[in-house]
């Protein structure tokens, strides 16, 4: 999660509370191809350096040597826009972005404080910076559009990140949780067998002794939801794909060999699945590439709710 928006505005928040008012720099639109996608921040200090990334680093080191403390409004950058500049920031050929820039204050702590705490209770919010006079607003709301600009306002929607139900403790499991914490998405891992779960922890990553069809039917049933069965146990992994499957969630799959995956089919459609609800089912799961030790097993499984999740 240090790359994402959620993890920057924490650590804003931590450094308002130590006192310092740090620098945000938000992209606000790009064009051509660009490094970092729209609404992506970064925030910097000198005491601190700098957290989160609107570039592979050049952007970053061009935009310190032009901070300005008299400056107290926001200010919109424009990088890439001539040859002789994209050369020298090593840009993606035609490729350039816009940059917002602020300077925080210590009288704007609350907005930020508001912002973690919808984030972290799992609310939409977007927030409204004035460019004339730099006041800023927060209003909770869902919104099409990463970053909109109406008449001299700004408003950026920031949403919670996707969450994620592995399902049955294990070494694939375990590092598919180390790759998915640091890719946006909020880590949940259920399992009732206690030989299992006995040494099984993740920083960061929340551990629930249960079968998975109840958990799935109360927190993992929305569109922002994704499910892995990988606890190569009927018992287990059947049970969530029984209620997994009812569900809206973006992506459900589930370990196993092209004959295991099979014979799941099977059995689901005895249990009284449908055949649209079990062409939703990916398995065996992840992309094609060979894996064969845990880690490249969870490679290919995060390569695969990348993709699943962008095309959502």
């Amino acid at each position: 999660m240090n790359g994402s928006n959620r993890f920057v505005l924490t650590q804003l928040n931590q450094w308002l509370a130590q006192g310092l008012e740090p620098w945000l720099a938000t992209v606000i639109e790009t064009y051509g191809s660009s490094p970092r996608p729209v609404g992506s921040m970064m925030i910097y200090h000198p005491e601190k350096g700098i957290i989160g990334s609107l570039s592979g680093g050049c952007i970053e080191q061009e935009l310190i040597t032009q901070l300005n403390s008299s400056e107290l409004r926001p200010k919109i950058i424009r990088y890439g826009e001539s040859p002789e500049q994209r050369s020298r920031l090593a840009l993606p050929c035609g490729g350039h972005l816009d940059i917002l820039l602020e300077k925080i204050s210590q009288s704007q702590k609350d907005h930020f404080l508001v912002i973690e705490n919808a984030l972290a209770t799992r609310r939409w919010i977007t927030r409204h910076v004035d460019l004339t006079t730099g006041h800023l607003q927060t209003v909770n709301e869902i919104v099409d559009k990463d970053i909109e600009r109406k008449n001299n306002t700004l408003i950026h929607a920031l949403k919670p990140h996707d969450k994620l139900l592995l399902v049955g403790a294990g070494e694939v499991a375990r590092c598919l949780a180390e790759i998915c914490k640091n890719l946006e998405f909020d880590v949940t891992l259920c399992d009732y067998r206690d030989e299992f779960l006995q040494g099984w922890q993740v920083e960061g990553v929340q551990v629930i002794k249960t079968m998975p069809d109840d958990l799935i039917s109360e927190a993992f049933h929305d569109n922002h939801c994704a499910i892995v069965a990988l606890a190569h146990d009927p018992r287990v992994d059947d049970m969530a794909m029984m209620e997994a499957l009812k569900t809206e969630a973006f992506y459900v799959g589930a370990m196993g060999s092209f004959v295991t995956s099979t014979k799941r089919r099977e059995r689901l459609i005895e249990l009284d699945l449908d055949p649209k609800q079990i062409s939703k089912l990916h398995a065996p799961i992840g992309l094609d590439i060979h894996s064969r030790t845990p880690y490249e097993i969870a490679v290919s499984i995060a390569a695969h709710l990348i993709s699943a999740r962008a095309n959502r």
